[in-house]
């Protein structure tokens, strides 16, 4: 809830996600119309559009027309076959961000989903903090842009994301649901096909708005329970709430070097960074695990996980930081050079404590807290650092950091020892 009391419900819509990776993954489709779909084999072939750049939307082309009208429309763009594994591959990623805002996602397709920042808010901010921070964070790790909107209900939110695509961000005013959608078009009732339009044009409403006023067991008798749920809608009465489905088994962070890496050095580097974020994302969803796992993708593509399971559950930075280098050190490239590197831990224990309290950055007492020593899998003491840390970083944004992070190093600041 924010200080209101009101839900704060997040739709995340990627924009145009299929044509857009394959503009990201393809430097010279960047700027072009491009269509993923069937075959169009000169205006003749059959099947649909799956997708469609916004370049190429400026000729009329849109998702589910025929590929044989799309190429008619523009005979010059790329048509491309779908690559479901790479849409999936990005999907998962941008999966795995959103759950840095909220432990409530709920994926209702591959490139969208619902959050639930109720109980995050005043970690991260207000809805339009919250809705920008996404958006930042998509950006920043995948290159995509995605629209977000943000109201007290799924549906509500949903339209707003519409409304503001692409690369867009929109806010429901808390408590004026209703009449943020009553003057907008049929096509954005949540629930409304074509049929169902038609119907409701027949009876005179064109608007959303026109069905909130309409008689609710008017639209009951001809609707059934659908009807209802059409009215309440209409009406900006929404309570579903956001499910996540099954619970969260691992939470993970990895980083794909631009060029394959042979430095041990410079790799132990960016292993201490990815832990650095993967621990702050797992104490700002209030989670711990118990085994940590590296992957290593070698730059023939060849990839291996290691993992060490500890005696209690961990989420701070020098435990995750500590297994993962000895991990890393015991595993033999024999020469190979590394592609990509990964954290993550899993044996996760998702119970979400109370909010976190606010605490004075620079009070004199030590709260000391349970950690575990990595060699002999004991508890001891360590003081509050990773906490300090987060605090800073919830008041004075990014900027702040470690000093080990102060600059972005290539690997020639990183030579071997």
């Amino acid at each position: 809830m924010n200080k209101f009391g009101n839900p704060i419900i997040a739709h995340v819509d990627m924009d145009a996600f299929y044509a857009s990776i394959e503009q990201m993954d393809k430097a010279e489709y960047k700027d072009k119309p491009v269509v993923v779909g069937a075959d169009p084999r000169g205006g003749k072939g059959r099947g649909v559009v799956c997708a469609a750049s916004y370049e190429a939307r400026e000729y009329g082309i849109h998702s589910a027309m025929p590929i044989s009208r799309a190429y008619r429309l523009c005979p010059h763009a790329v048509f491309m076959r779908p690559r479901m594994a790479r849409y999936t591959e990005v999907s998962k990623q941008v999966m795995e961000i959103l759950y840095e805002f909220s432990p409530l996602v709920e994926q209702i397709s591959v490139d969208e989903a619902f959050l639930d920042c109720s109980g995050t808010g005043r970690l991260i901010g207000p809805p339009m903090t919250i809705a920008g921070r996404i958006k930042e964070r998509i950006l920043q790790e995948t290159s995509l842009t995605a629209s977000v909107g943000i109201a007290s209900n799924k549906s509500v939110a949903k339209i707003a994301s519409e409304l503001c695509k692409p690369d867009g961000l929109l806010v429901c005013p808390f408590g004026n649901e209703k009449g943020f959608i009553k003057k907008l078009p049929l096509k954005y009732l949540w629930g409304a096909g074509k049929k169902t339009i038609d119907k409701l044009n027949s009876l005179g409403y064109s608007t959303i708005g026109d069905v909130a006023s309409g008689p609710q067991d008017v639209l009951e008798k001809i609707f059934g329970k659908h009807g209802v749920n059409l009215w309440r809608l209409a009406n900006g009465i929404d309570n579903r709430p956001v499910q996540s489905v099954g619970s969260r088994k691992s939470i993970s962070e990895e980083t794909t070097f631009n060029q394959d890496v042979a430095s041990d050095n410079y790799i132990e580097h960016i292993l201490f960074r990815i832990s650095d974020r993967l621990t702050r994302k797992m104490r700002n969803l209030g989670i711990k695990g118990k085994t940590v796992s590296i992957k290593i993708r070698l730059h023939d593509f060849d990839t291996y996980t290691r993992s060490r399971t500890l005696e209690g559950r961990v989420n701070d930075t020098q435990t995750v930081r500590t297994v993962s280098l000895e991990l890393y050190r015991q595993f033999s490239r024999e020469g190979r050079k590394v592609r990509l590197v990964g954290v993550s831990v899993s044996n996760l224990d998702t119970n979400m404590p109370e909010p976190l309290e606010q605490f004075e950055l620079f009070r004199e007492e030590s709260v000391q807290k349970n950690e575990i020593d990595v060699d002999t899998g004991a508890a001891f003491k360590s003081g509050e650092h990773d906490d300090l840390l987060d605090e800073m970083k919830r008041i004075y944004g990014e900027k702040i950091t470690r000093a080990a992070f102060l600059k972005n190093p290539s690997e020639k600041e990183y030579p071997e020892s």
